[in-house]
């Protein structure tokens, strides 16, 4: 066994007299590379020189990037990009950049495909009644990617909107709120969760509403708390869910897209809490359908009343 381990790296190293992976010219391996994911490349740079050189080379990378990856290079400070690769500066931007000075808006590339996704704190969206304290408060949390959640303890007009322009390059976007039923807590580094506040969801449905500056909309409503009275595996109470609004297609690279997205609740004849509003995403709808695949159904929100996307 040790001798064939050794023969093996002889073969990566190209040591042998046998033509082997380091016979193949790093431009060749560069091509090969250019159809295959970031995580792959890294792997595959392990093997000998020419592949790590391959895996290093700006137009391999060049082809991971977006077409519009330097509107996210221009949120950051000259400083942190000039002079990197086209590697580093993939990495770079595989982690969150801020969109906005508050770290209300981040925008980032999906590892895997280098697709642009974006995350909008419940802190750069409008909601009725949020500097009343009777009414909201601002939780910190390490459970938010931005640290804070909006918690709702009661109120009879719930709405939230919000609203941002972003040049998104051509492709099919899927865009959600994430919402916590109950407060929750962390008690002798346990997770527990409250549901003191949390009444009014089941009556009627919330409003989810999306539209676009090209015409485009989506609504769909959902019954918060449908499941109040049922114990199940995926009870909607205690944990985060992501509902929802539709989809919209951007056509061409470069134009700036303004997107607008609420949801309500403003039937005054009752009223509701207990409910975290931490943000919204908009993804490539292609990675929200690999991120949920193998989910069991019944994981999912289900749809109450109606679905409509013009």
């Amino acid at each position: 066994m040790g001798a064939l381990l050794s023969y093996l790296a002889e073969v990566a190293n190209g040591s042998t007299n046998d033509p082997g992976l380091g016979d193949i010219p790093e431009s060749c391996v560069a091509c090969v590379f250019l159809y295959l994911t970031p995580p792959q490349i890294c792997n595959l740079a392990r093997l000998n020189r020419a592949f790590r050189g391959a895996a290093s080379s700006d137009s391999v990378w060049q082809s991971k990037l977006p077409s519009n990856y330097q509107d996210l290079l221009d949120l950051l400070p000259p400083q942190r990009y000039q002079n990197l690769s086209r590697k580093d500066i993939y990495a770079l931007l595989s982690r969150p950049v801020p969109f906005d000075d508050g770290n209300k808006v981040e925008v980032w590339l999906d590892r895997i495909t280098g697709k642009i996704c974006m995350s909008i704190s419940a802190k750069a969206m409008s909601i009725t009644g949020i500097d009343d304290r009777r009414y909201w408060n601002w939780i910190s949390t390490e459970e938010s990617r931005f640290n804070v959640v909006a918690y709702l303890q009661q109120i009879w007009w719930f709405e939230v909107d919000g609203m941002v322009k972003f040049p998104f390059p051509a492709d099919i976007y899927t865009l959600t709120f994430r919402l916590h039923l109950g407060r929750f807590y962390k008690r002798l580094g346990r997770r527990g969760c409250s549901f003191e506040h949390t009444h009014g969801w089941d009556v009627k449905p919330v409003r989810f509403e999306m539209s676009t500056s090209d015409g485009q909309q989506a609504t769909h409503e959902f019954c918060l708390d449908e499941n109040r009275f049922i114990e199940s595996e995926h009870h909607k109470r205690g944990c985060w869910i992501e509902y929802k609004v539709g989809e919209f297609f951007v056509n061409e690279s470069g134009s700036t897209t303004e997107i607008r997205f609420s949801m309500k609740q403003i039937d005054c004849t009752h009223s509701k809490g207990g409910v975290c509003v931490d943000s919204v995403f908009i993804v490539p709808s292609n990675l929200k359908e690999r991120k949920t695949r193998g989910i069991p159904k019944g994981s999912q929100p289900k749809m109450f009343m109606q679905s409509s996307i013009v």
